[in-house]
């Protein structure tokens, strides 16, 4: 059964979803880029931190950071890799969803 700590949110899967289709180059920015480039998302940079947290916070991901580059003012880039308990999570919404959509009736416009 799901609770408040291991469901994920629409927005939180796509984010895990992002970070396992980047592999090694996922960071804030990539993150940011592959939702536009794959869903056609716009999202700020402070909802892929804000959410990112959230994630870690769960247990989801874990974050490191790369080395400082001159260009980035010295600063250093922020990578994400899902975590066991994420990719779980990710199976476990997946069936969640795919249930719902099995059950549904028959219905204009939703049918293949």
């Amino acid at each position: 059964m799901a609770n408040k700590k291991s469901y994920l949110g629409e927005f939180e899967h796509l984010v895990l979803l992002s970070i396992l289709h980047l592999g090694d180059e996922a960071y804030g920015v990539t993150v940011r880029r592959y939702l536009k480039d794959s869903i056609d998302r716009e999202v700020s940079i402070g909802a892929i931190y804000t959410t990112v947290e959230r994630l870690e916070k769960k247990g989801f991901i874990t974050s490191r950071k790369g080395g400082a580059t001159a260009e980035r003012g010295g600063k250093a880039k922020r990578y994400f890799t899902v975590t066991a308990l994420g990719v779980s999570s990710l199976q476990d919404t997946r069936i969640r969803l795919e249930k719902m959509w099995c059950k549904l009736p028959v219905i204009a416009g939703l049918g293949d």
